[in-house]
C-alpha cells in the first residue's frame, strides 16, 4: 500500500497549521476566495506561513480567479501547490506549465459524466469533491465514492467531500494518491477543532505505512 498524503485545508491561523503539521500532514491548504466561511487574506497567509518550516507544502486555493492574482498570491507566499477550485478550462489550468509552481484541478463530482470530464485535465493532481449547486468545496458532502472505479487510478486523484475521522480509513482505502480534510475536522468554519484532527490522524496512521 502506497503512503497516502494527507491535505489539511481552509487554514485560517498559525495555531491551527502548526497543529496539523506536527500531527501528520503532508499539505496545508490557505482558502484565498472571498466569498468563502474559510477565506484569509495573502498577508495574513504570507504571515502564517512565515513562520513554519520550510518542508512542509503549501497549497493556495483559488476559485475562477484572475492568473495576475493567482501568480501575485502564490509568490508572495511561497506556494507548492496551486488549486484551482472554480470552473477553470483545461486551457486556463495549461498556463500554470511555463510556471514553478505544481497544480490541481478540483472537479466536482455528482455523476458517472463528472468522473469522465476530469480526464480533459493535465494538472499535477486532481481533487475530486462534491458537487453542490451553492458552493465551491467545503459542504462537508460526500459523493459516491464507487465512482472512483471508473478513474485511470494512474493519475494522482485527491479524494474530498465530507471525509471525516470516521471514514478518513474507507477514503484512504479508495487507492486515491492523498485525502483532502477540511469541515471534517473544524469547530467552526475556519478553526480546527485539535482533537477531531488528531483523532483524524490516528485512525489513518496504520493505513499510511
Amino acid at each position: 500500500m502506497h503512503i497516502v498524503k494527507v491535505k489539511i485545508c481552509g487554514l485560517t491561523n498559525y495555531a491551527d497549521a502548526k497543529a496539523a503539521m506536527d500531527m501528520g500532514a503532508d499539505i496545508l491548504g490557505f482558502n484565498f476566495y472571498p466569498k468563502s466561511p474559510r477565506y484569509i487574506d495573502v498577508e495574513r497567509a504570507a504571515d502564517i506561513i512565515a513562520r513554519l518550516p520550510a518542508f512542509i507544502d503549501i497549497c493556495a486555493v483559488f476559485v475562477n480567479e484572475k492568473m495576475e492574482e493567482i501568480t501575485k498570491a502564490f509568490r508572495m507566499c511561497h506556494m507548492d501547490w496551486v488549486q484551482l477550485h472554480g470552473d477553470e478550462t483545461p486551457e486556463f489550468c495549461d498556463q500554470f506549465k511555463n510556471i514553478n509552481v505544481r497544480t490541481i484541478k478540483a472537479v466536482r463530482i455528482a455523476s458517472d459524466q463528472d468522473i469522465e470530464y476530469v480526464k480533459k485535465y493535465f494538472t499535477d493532481s486532481l481533487l475530486l469533491d462534491t458537487f453542490d449547486r451553492d458552493q465551491y468545496g467545503g459542504t462537508g458532502k460526500q459523493f459516491d465514492w464507487r465512482l472512483l472505479g471508473h478513474v485511470d487510478i494512474d493519475k494522482r486523484i485527491l479524494l474530498a467531500g465530507g471525509i471525516t475521522p470516521e471514514n478518513a480509513p474507507e477514503a484512504v482505502k479508495t487507492g486515491v494518491y492523498g485525502i483532502d480534510i477540511c469541515s471534517g475536522i473544524e469547530s467552526e468554519p475556519g478553526k480546527k477543532d485539535h482533537k477531531k484532527m488528531e483523532e483524524l490522524f490516528e485512525n489513518i496512521r496504520h493505513l499510511k505505512g
